[in-house]
């Protein structure tokens, strides 16, 4: 029988004594906050949507499947609350409660939704196979993208705030796609091969 079976990576390494238990995901959540804001400075600014591409979302989504829903949840809402506390977290360094206001806010928010939705995906295997790994991640995308896009809607259509030209779709989806196939392919060699290391570790 696989003793590897519904726990996530970070549960492998957890400690069996309930104080240090504790620690560590204590541990993991800041670590992961951490990760996601070092990757929100990974950032390129279109002219055409006020969207920057980063390397966020590839860290939200590994860390939510290599954590698990819970943590992965709590290092994305810790890094949401640095940010809104004024840490230069988010992308191009800024911070402060005016950000969950601009067009980026929607996506901040759908990050929290994101980690859950691969956290619990990775808690039932589908992080030990090539194929699952990535259609965990496309789902953890389209998640990140409706929470984006229905925030750009009540921007444009209920605020009047201008988000840039061409259509929802274009200025809210289309700039990421390629970029986030290519996080896709990455997380579906790393995760899978990642798992792959460990099984011959125990044996």
């Amino acid at each position: 029988m696989d003793m590897l079976t519904n726990i996530t990576v970070a549960d492998i390494f957890r400690p069996c004594h309930k104080r240090l238990a504790v620690i560590y995901d204590i541990a993991l959540v800041i670590g992961g906050s951490l990760f996601i804001a070092l990757s929100a400075q990974l950032a390129v600014h279109l002219p055409f949507s006020p969207i920057p591409v980063t390397g966020q979302t590839f860290a939200v989504l590994l860390t939510g499947a290599l954590f698990g829903s819970r943590r992965g949840c709590l290092s994305v809402l810790l890094y949401v609350i640095e940010g809104i506390a004024g840490l230069p977290v988010f992308a191009m360094g800024r911070g402060g409660v005016a950000i969950l206001f601009s067009p980026t806010g929607g996506y901040l928010v759908g990050f929290i939704a994101a980690a859950d939705v691969t956290g619990l995906l990775a808690e039932k295997g589908w992080d030990r196979r090539v194929e699952t790994t990535a259609l965990a991640m496309v789902l953890g995308n389209i998640v990140i993208y409706t929470f984006g896009v229905l925030w750009l809607a009540c921007l444009k259509f209920i605020f009047r705030v201008p988000v840039g030209s061409g259509s929802l779709f274009f200025v809210g989806v289309c700039p990421f796609i390629i970029g986030d196939i290519l996080k896709i392919i990455l997380a579906a060699i790393i995760l899978p091969s990642g798992w792959r290391l460990l099984r011959y570790i125990r044996k």
